[in-house]
């Protein structure tokens, strides 16, 4: 199941072959969590810009890095508002100025990968959309990864984005060093704040513990989906609604 918000990020859905669901604007990650707790054995991912996920659905993106649902998400972070035309995202760098900020970005940038390291994140890795099969590595892992798993994709807005441009990162970017260690929650978190001179991709942190669904009280026994709902079961509910 390919879940994704709304904005440019989140139209992928609209090009695949599979089933999707379109959320609302910052709301893919709760539907996500549903639709896993709802039935565990699908694979569930997430896809959707970094104003989707780490703007409107910020709050979102906290909790359930701390639930721990078993979700694979996909962020395109292009450090800009693209479908609505250039404004400042969560994640564009101070000063730069987009089409309705023409004084500069005075707001520090939202650290996604600081920040999902620092609530318990198991996946936490970067990729970049010009070195195509490193990041299609990059979410075959975070798929197959029994947890939450972010992937954070830096991807050039050549419309609305001048600074953060092909040239650019690949002045900046370069691969995690093969003898880093993955299990390592500190050094993971030290290259997670690199960006002014240097900017890592591949995975910073990997270590894996229980996902929500499998400690939820509610999921023992038949998956949501496949038990039965009785009409006076509802009938009461509603009865007992209407009576509140």
């Amino acid at each position: 199941m390919l879940v994704s918000g709304i904005g440019q990020a989140a139209k992928l859905p609209h090009y695949v072959d599979v089933n999707v669901f379109d959320g609302l604007h910052g709301r893919a990650l709760p539907a996500a969590a549903a639709i896993k707790m709802a039935n565990p054995a699908l694979t569930v991912v997430v896809t959707s810009g970094d104003g989707d996920i780490y703007g409107e659905g910020g709050n979102h993106f906290l909790h359930n890095i701390r639930r721990n649902v078993d979700l694979a998400l996909f962020v395109h972070d292009n450090q800009v508002y693209g479908l609505t035309k250039g404004q400042p995202s969560p994640t564009s760098d101070p000063g730069w100025t987009g089409s309705l900020n023409r004084s500069g970005v005075i707001s520090g940038p939202f650290p996604p990968l600081a920040v999902a390291l620092s609530l318990g994140c198991g996946f936490v890795a970067r990729g970049y959309a010009a070195d195509i099969d490193f990041t299609a590595d990059l979410m075959l892992q975070a798929i197959r990864f029994k947890g939450f798993a972010l992937v954070d994709i830096l991807q050039p807005c050549v419309t609305f984005n001048k600074k953060n441009t092909y040239q650019w990162y690949g002045r900046m970017i370069y691969k995690v060093p093969p003898e880093h260690d993955a299990a390592d929650r500190m050094k993971a978190f030290a290259l997670a704040l690199e960006w002014e001179e240097r900017i890592p991709i591949g995975v910073l942190y990997r270590t894996e513990r229980p996902a929500f669904e499998k400690l939820h009280p509610a999921i023992p026994g038949p998956p949501l989906h496949a038990r039965e709902t009785l009409p006076e079961s509802i009938r009461v509910m509603l009865e007992k609604r209407t009576l509140a």
